[in-house]
């Protein structure tokens, strides 16, 4: 029933419009967070998010081209949490100025191939919370794009998102 009433309050955010600027927390012990963009911090969001991350960080991402998101996946590996990170294969054409330094940092990352395009925007984190929504993990996504974000704490979710990065790992090819 919980899940559902969750579910209830997700969609009727999501049917208000897009007026918001900055996150929108929920009111009593907040389950969510949701943000737009442009400008509405989803960035920092995610930032933040990270920075509380105690033992591991999930990450599939489309598009990943965020300095202040790379950096904080590897300030979480300079902590000790476990980092890993699935990308779409067009990424292995991008910039490796995002990629590089994850690698340098001992971060894990793959190539999802097996797809037309692994179009998946997902963090699971200490497998309790998780970002997802249209937001890519770059710069024009914040700046210039009509996109949202969501961060869900809820371990069930996590769950499910986690078996599914497991799933998308196993046919993915190391960067």
């Amino acid at each position: 029933m919980k899940r559902c009433s969750v579910l209830t309050l997700l969609l009727a955010v999501g049917l208000a419009g897009c007026q918001s600027v900055g996150p929108v927390r929920s009111q009593a012990q907040p389950p969510w967070t949701v943000c737009f963009s442009p400008r509405g911090s989803c960035t920092q969001l995610i930032v933040d998010t990270l920075a509380g991350a105690r033992s591991t960080v999930l990450v599939q991402a489309y598009s990943f081209t965020s300095e202040p998101i790379a950096q904080a996946l590897v300030e979480a590996r300079g902590r000790g949490v476990d980092v890993a990170v699935i990308l779409d294969k067009s990424q292995r054409t991008e910039d490796d100025a995002r990629t590089q330094p994850l690698l340098d940092a001992g971060i894990p990352v793959r190539i999802d191939a097996a797809h037309a395009i692994a179009h998946n925007k997902v963090m699971v984190i200490d497998g309790e919370t998780v970002i997802t929504g249209s937001l890519n993990f770059t710069k024009a996504a914040e700046e210039r794009n009509a996109e949202n974000l969501l961060v869900v704490r809820d371990k069930v979710l996590a769950d499910r998102y986690n078996a599914n990065w497991h799933q998308h790992e196993a046919h993915s090819q190391s960067y």
